[in-house]
């Protein structure tokens, strides 16, 4: 593209230097004029391209719930608390990752971000699949392959700040709903790719050999019976694969918008500044998880609830004090969102929201093997309840754990459709209330099968609710994006966005974690019970901010 016919008459200033043919001058998306003769095929080639890229990064951040379960079924040396731990790794470091990329669209420009955020993923994913060819790997080198796929996790909050520089406002609810979406298709692509690659050998000696399920497993269309030869590998390699022409397609494909960004100061320059933003976010990472992971791996030295403000708090001081030049003038300006008591209403809003379907999703697969593939009976010789006893009517998660996230993906641009009609707020309080009496519903069914010694008879209203609960939280994901849309301004909107979705992200480590803790305590429903009273909370946030007569911004 060349760079001169969308700066019109006049050079760039110095502050908007041009550096490559992917930098646009000139952009003006409220300009009616100017969108329909120009913006507007922009603005739509950057969506569709940033779509693939960041269903890929889902993929990528999230395929730990669907390996685990496989691992399992394998006769990896792991006890399921310790399968747990790759699924909170990766979650936490997803989340974690999102905070510096709140930013990075206009520290690096929107085309160098997804670019390179995209590419960084082939190593998660070629590491993974080669550490899943031998079940005598050591569990840290899991635990580091799932610590470097957070990088998908953190590749939403840029996303989402990107695309929303590009449209107007009138249309920043549907792009957005379809960015992200579409993006979260990844989850569902994830969920049905893994186990049907599982299956065949598709990439010859480089992908080494089949292993021998010790168990029962599944694939989209059923069973597959123990004895079934299987390439768990294959669940890495594939999106190594598809990678590789998408970040290609990215890399020629996009822009980066010089109105937004416009002292990147070059591509090397860009990759840098990400590179070192991600190298803090990484160390406050790390530690964070060394001292909340139970020996040998951590010292185990602090709970979750006091883990995660202390990564969170420590990484956002880190940006600040580390920045220079520059970047330390930009990243000063961005933090004035934290002192919108706006940005921290909305950050509990969209925690519900996407924390609920990232988190939900994340947990799915194990808590579906875990409730419905034992027997839960009483043991004769103690007179305790057992979980161990195999439950040869089981249903597989890698048969139906898909479902649920393939509703809320599906209809996520549709709440931002309805919002951009009848306004952001109005639909959240619904979809809020529906997810309280949904989750203590579930609460109660998990009360029902953890005590059942056939514990299938309540899989059809579990599975139900957990449907309705991933539809409530996609429509709710495009509503509570629609309102961000109306509340701050263009330069804000941005940060604001990735920040929310940052500290929401979260969910995909609190709700494994929690939701694992219950099942060994033997009551998963309190897990359950538990995020009803948060969706409660929140129902009164959002109404006292945007819905009472007097509320300083009514949306509507």
């Amino acid at each position: 593209m060349s760079t001169k016919k969308l700066q019109g008459a006049g050079a760039p200033t110095t502050s908007q230097q041009t550096h490559s043919s992917a930098d646009i001058v000139d952009w003006r998306p409220e300009d009616e004029r100017f969108w329909q003769s120009t913006g507007k095929g922009i603005a739509n080639r950057n969506l569709w391209i940033s779509i693939p890229n960041l269903l890929m990064a889902f993929a990528v951040w999230l395929m730990w719930g669907m390996i685990t379960v496989q691992m399992l079924n394998l006769g990896f040396p792991f006890k399921p608390a310790e399968l747990f731990t790759l699924t909170a790794i990766a979650g936490l470091m997803g989340a974690t990752f999102r905070i510096p990329a709140s930013f990075f669209i206009r520290l690096a420009g929107g085309r160098n971000t997804v670019f390179l955020t995209s590419a960084l993923l082939i190593i998660p994913a070629v590491w993974t699949g080669i550490a899943l060819q031998d079940t005598s790997t050591p569990l840290w080198v899991f635990q580091a392959c799932a610590f470097l796929s957070g990088i998908g996790g953190g590749n939403f909050s840029a996303s989402m700040s990107n695309i929303n520089t590009f449209f107007p406002k009138k249309q920043q609810g549907l792009a957005l709903g379809l960015n992200a979406g579409l993006g979260n298709f990844g989850v569902t692509t994830m969920q049905v790719v893994i186990p049907l690659v599982m299956t065949v050998g598709l990439f010859g000696a480089f992908g080494g050999e089949a292993m021998t399920l010790t168990k029962d497993s599944g694939w989209l269309l059923g069973k597959i019976v123990a004895g079934t030869p299987t390439y768990i590998q294959n669940a890495g390699f594939i999106w190594a694969a598809v990678l590789i022409p998408l970040v290609v397609l990215a890399w020629f494909g996009m822009n980066n918008l010089m109105t937004i960004s416009p002292t990147y100061g070059g591509t090397l320059a860009a990759f840098g500044k990400i590179l070192y933003l991600w190298a803090i976010a990484g160390g406050v990472g790390l530690l964070g998880l060394y001292l909340y992971l139970p020996a040998p791996v951590g010292l185990g030295l602090l709970n979750m609830w006091v883990a995660l403000p202390l990564i969170i708090v420590l990484c956002v001081l880190l940006m600040k004090l580390a920045a220079f030049g520059e970047m330390k003038t930009n990243i000063a300006a961005q933090f004035a969102i934290f002192k919108n008591k706006h940005t921290w209403s909305m950050t509990a809003l969209y925690i519900v929201t996407f924390g609920s379907f990232i988190g939900f999703s994340m947990a799915l697969p194990l808590s579906i093997t875990v409730i419905f593939g034992f027997q839960h009976v009483i043991d004769p010789a103690t007179g305790l309840m057992g979980h161990t006893l195999k439950n040869p009517n089981a249903p597989s998660a890698l048969t139906y754990a898909w479902i649920g996230p393939f509703v809320g993906a599906l209809i996520r641009p549709v709440g931002g459709w309805i919002s951009d009609k009848v306004g952001g707020s109005i639909v959240t309080q619904w979809i809020s209330a529906v997810m309280v009496v949904a989750s203590a519903a579930v609460g109660y069914v998990m009360l029902l099968a953890y005590g059942s010694a056939t514990p299938e008879q309540y899989f059809m209203p579990f599975m139900l609710l957990f449907i309705l609960l991933f539809a409530a939280s996609g429509i709710g994901n495009g509503s509570t994006f629609r309102t961000v849309g109306i509340i701050f301004d263009r330069l804000q909107a941005g940060p604001v966005l990735g920040w929310t979705a940052a500290v929401a992200a979260y969910g995909a480590f609190i709700a494994p974690v929690v939701i694992g803790q219950q099942i060994k305590a033997g009551t998963p429903q309190y897990a359950m019970y538990g995020f009803a009273i948060f969706y409660a909370l929140c129902l009164v946030i959002n109404w006292w901010f945007y819905l009472r007569a007097d509320a300083e911004i009514k949306n509507p």
